[in-house]
């Protein structure tokens, strides 16, 4: 079969002689026009740890695929660091950065007539996006994770970005001095590599891995490592024998890759946001899949991993006990995993495993089957007359599995912030952040300045909190987000006052306030829609666009 199906068009007619000037103008020669031309779509750029180094790293890819015989051509696009935006205006924008980069990585390889793709990831967002972009090209293609970063530490203690989002709180409600909170923030974060812990970029990237679409030990494999390193220079082989055998994205991800991937992820107790990325996938893979579907694999897989943040350990750590294969070896055992499905290595993910050493003996961080932390997963997809069509707990089982409380209403993360710093915010309440949905945010923002804040002042125990918006996947706590639906389309969460008693029950995955439905119908007469937050640019056109948090938000079908 041809290998260069795509870059013939452009190579190999004729008609197309500007464009093949323009090719040998960037130094390609005739036997180049002959190969496969590869996409390397990079996130990289210097702003953030997670991204910083990925534009050397998809250097590295491009050795492997040059010497491979295929031509690689790298090309950047946008990231969004989480982190620095987080509690900021900007974080409206984290969200949005998923369908853009998804676009935008799909508009080049197909104006550029690419016969595969390599995309170079790091941060929570990238992981997503290019893999819908992937799914949605379906040319032969591998992602590239750039790796997590190594561990903070100060005063013998291991620290990480949560660790100084939860020292603000502490700072705040006296417990340390100015010289402690700057020294956690100043040795938090070592060097390159995206957020240590079980938080959305390693989960992501695990999953990822389970699902097929990236070489094994990419998720674990630190992003500093010569094991990180030598994985680059493998990928332009692996691609080679994809194009060759004709292997795409949409014979990699199926029902059961995809069951794997969040099998893996209810081990690992990762990060809410693999609900809502994981729903936009399954959309551009053409999977039918929904929340309820999210909600029965994790009553029938258990939550094993002694993980940050609601753990001990980061993701450092489990890459020397094995990694995510040695984790995946022992699901495979357990039978908790479909080892058929084929993967980016051409082979199916037991053959992958085949070879893997179990974890080295006497690991703590991944519990046995026979003494899991919690018995099912720690995901729970809630429904009651809060969130007709569904919200997202993350409840590992040492918050307890039922909170009743009188709310305490904020219409913004801003003005919660300042109710918790301020001691506003008492024992035994329920917070409510609305008004940070999809819309209403918008962009749907991560509330991971309230709940580290929370932790901080040591409410953690104490209080729960809703809201529309996300959380970080470093957010842990008695949290309910993606309530759908949300404020700003006049779902109840709207109507809530300060001191209706809500009953959230992972036991039974209810979220209700206690209302009677004339009351809920009598406010909702009273309530007035407010203005969108913006009326032109890129949110707006979010506004416009994006679907529900139970649908993916995604933003490529017309609402």
């Amino acid at each position: 079969m041809e290998l260069n199906k795509f870059s013939k068009s452009v190579t190999q007619d004729p008609t197309q002689p500007a464009a093949q000037a323009m090719l040998y103008a960037i130094g390609l020669n005739d036997e180049d026009f002959k190969k496969p031309f590869v996409g390397i779509a990079s996130t990289g750029y210097e702003g953030n740890p997670c991204n910083m180094h990925l534009n050397q790293l998809s250097k590295e890819i491009k050795y492997g695929i040059q010497t491979s015989d295929l031509v690689g051509l790298i090309f950047n696009t946008i990231g969004v660091s989480d982190g620095i935006s987080m509690g900021t205006p900007g974080m409206r924008f984290s969200l949005p950065s998923r369908d853009i980069i998804a676009d935008s990585m799909e508009t080049v390889v197909q104006a550029m007539s690419y016969d595969g793709i390599v995309t170079v990831v790091g941060c929570d967002k990238n992981m997503p996006g290019a893999l819908m972009a992937m799914l949605r090209l379906n040319r032969p293609s591998i992602m590239v994770y750039g790796g997590t970063i190594a561990p903070g530490c100060y005063k013998n203690k291991k620290l990480d970005i949560v660790s100084a989002f939860e020292a603000w709180g502490e700072k705040v409600a006296g417990l340390i001095d100015e010289n402690e909170f700057k020294q956690v923030v100043k040795n938090a974060c070592p060097g390159a590599g995206a957020c240590g812990g079980m938080y959305t970029a390693n989960t992501m990237a695990s999953s990822i891995e389970a699902l097929g679409m990236s070489l094994p030990f990419n998720s674990s494999n630190p992003a500093l490592s010569k094991d990180k390193m030598d994985e680059c220079k493998l990928v332009g082989g692996y691609l080679k024998n994809l194009i060759r055998n004709d292997i795409k994205p949409l014979d990699i991800v199926s029902i059961e890759s995809l069951r794997n991937a969040i099998k893996l992820i209810a081990v690992l107790g990762g990060s809410t946001n693999a609900v809502l990325h994981f729903l936009a996938i399954s959309k551009a893979a053409k999977i039918k899949f929904s929340i309820d579907d999210f909600q029965k694999i994790m009553d029938d897989t258990p939550f094993l991993a002694d993980l940050k943040p609601s753990g001990k350990y980061l993701m450092e750590d489990l890459h020397k006990i094995g990694g995510i294969p040695s984790v995946l070896k022992f699901m495979l055992e357990e039978g908790l995993l479909n080892g058929d499905c084929i993967t980016v290595t051409g082979k199916t993910l037991k053959e992958n495993l085949k070879n893997v050493k179990p974890f080295i003996k006497n690991q703590k961080i991944i519990y046995p089957l026979s003494d899991p932390i919690k018995k099912s997963g720690h995901i729970r997809i809630l429904k009651g007359n809060i969130a007709s069509k569904g919200s997202v707990a993350k409840i590992t089982g040492k918050e307890g599995l039922v909170f009743e409380g009188p709310a305490r209403v904020f219409n913004s993360e801003y003005d919660a912030n300042y109710g918790i710093s301020n001691g506003i915010v008492k024992k035994g309440e329920v917070v409510v952040i609305r008004y940070e949905g999809p819309k209403g945010g918008p962009g749907m923002p991560e509330m991971l300045k309230p709940t580290a804040a929370i932790m901080g002042v040591g409410l953690g125990k104490d209080v729960a909190l809703i809201t529309d918006g996300r959380f970080s996947g470093g957010t842990h706590g008695f949290v309910v987000g993606h309530v759908v639906p949300e404020a700003q389309e006049g779902g109840e969460i709207a109507l809530i006052e300060d001191g209706d008693i809500i009953i959230i029950n992972a036991k039974n995955n209810t979220l209700d306030v206690k209302l009677t439905k004339e009351e809920i119908d009598l406010r909702r007469k009273k309530w007035v829609k407010p203005e969108y937050k913006f009326s032109s640019g890129v949110l707006y056109k979010y506004i416009k666009t994006v679907s529900n948090a139970s649908e993916g938000c995604v933003t490529d079908e017309l609402q």
